[in-house]
């Protein structure tokens, strides 16, 4: 019995579409680190905030320059913390406008670094498959509360534990929590009554969840839990689909997971990332603190 997330998950409502991937189980493993950026870059991305808004970028060469940026300066270890949030809110933009505009895409990533191009692959492929499980609603939940997540240090120590009880990448379970709840940012069950940081029906965790579903460690657990008793790790792509029974899903899953193999520092980068909310009228931020 899996875990009824298709067109149920809270983030997957709160238009979660941001990437993909083709890479399953037997795929090469990616080097443990990202390429290193050259001195010209570490400079000027250090030194250059970000803008203090999205500008208006009326052509795919003008977008891609930015997203540029915003991958150097986020790639770049010296960037000061609030410098960081703002370029990785800039770039979840870029990449929310990319979506929309498929006839962009390849030329927006002809003026993308090289040493980004993987990144960019994955997650515009990780758009088009979770675009297909979010339909736009009236609005989110009544009852939704967006507060912030743990520390990205913390969150770290519940996957690496859980990776070494159960032998799950922690990439994998990272992957999840984040298009699940946005690392534990949306608070609320899903229409279908799904739970916690990593969204679990309750006769679901009634089987392989110990201690409280909300808590993130706990949840963490599970879920390796549940994907291991499904095949996991020989079988990792299996194992996604008995927690979701769609190959989009899986895909997506997939691709987020590779972006942070590939790019050590992009679960910091992720885990910075807002909360979107697709209506019919338009996406809605729901920013922490939504529903005080």
């Amino acid at each position: 019995m899996g875990i009824p997330t298709t067109a149920v998950s809270t983030a997957l409502l709160a238009c979660l579409a941001l990437t993909g991937c083709e890479a399953g189980t037997h795929a090469p493993r990616p080097s443990a680190t990202s390429p290193a950026p050259s001195s010209a870059e570490k400079t000027s991305s250090a030194v250059k905030p970000p803008p203090t808004a999205f500008p208006e970028a009326a052509t795919p060469r003008a977008l891609a320059m930015l997203l540029a940026r915003a991958e150097r300066a986020l790639a770049d270890e010296t960037t000061p913390d609030k410098h960081r949030t703002g370029w990785a809110r800039i770039q979840q933009q870029v990449y929310r406008e990319l979506a929309d505009r498929p006839r962009w895409r390849a030329t927006a990533r002809d003026h993308v670094p090289g040493r980004f191009h993987a990144a960019y692959d994955l997650t515009l492929r990780a758009a088009t498959s979770l675009s297909q499980l979010n339909s736009p609603r009236a609005g989110p939940p009544d009852d939704w509360r967006i507060r912030r997540p743990l520390p990205v240090a913390k969150l770290r120590g519940h996957y690496h534990a859980a990776q070494k009880q159960f032998g799950v990448p922690w990439q994998i379970l990272a992957a999840i929590n984040f298009v699940e709840t946005r690392f534990g940012r949306i608070h609320g069950d899903s229409h279908a009554g799904a739970q916690g940081p990593m969204q679990f029906m309750p006769s679901t965790w009634d089987v392989y969840g110990k201690g409280d579903v909300n808590n993130p460690r706990d949840a963490i657990l599970a879920a390796a839990r549940y994907l291991t008793a499904s095949g996991a790790p020989d079988d990792m792509r299996g194992a996604l689909y008995a927690y979701n029974h769609s190959e989009h899903y899986v895909e997506a899953i997939l691709a987020y997971a590779n972006a942070m193999r590939r790019y050590p520092h992009y679960l910091d980068v992720y885990h910075r990332w807002q909360v979107y909310f697709s209506t019919p009228k338009g996406d809605v931020l729901l920013r922490e603190g939504y529903g005080s």
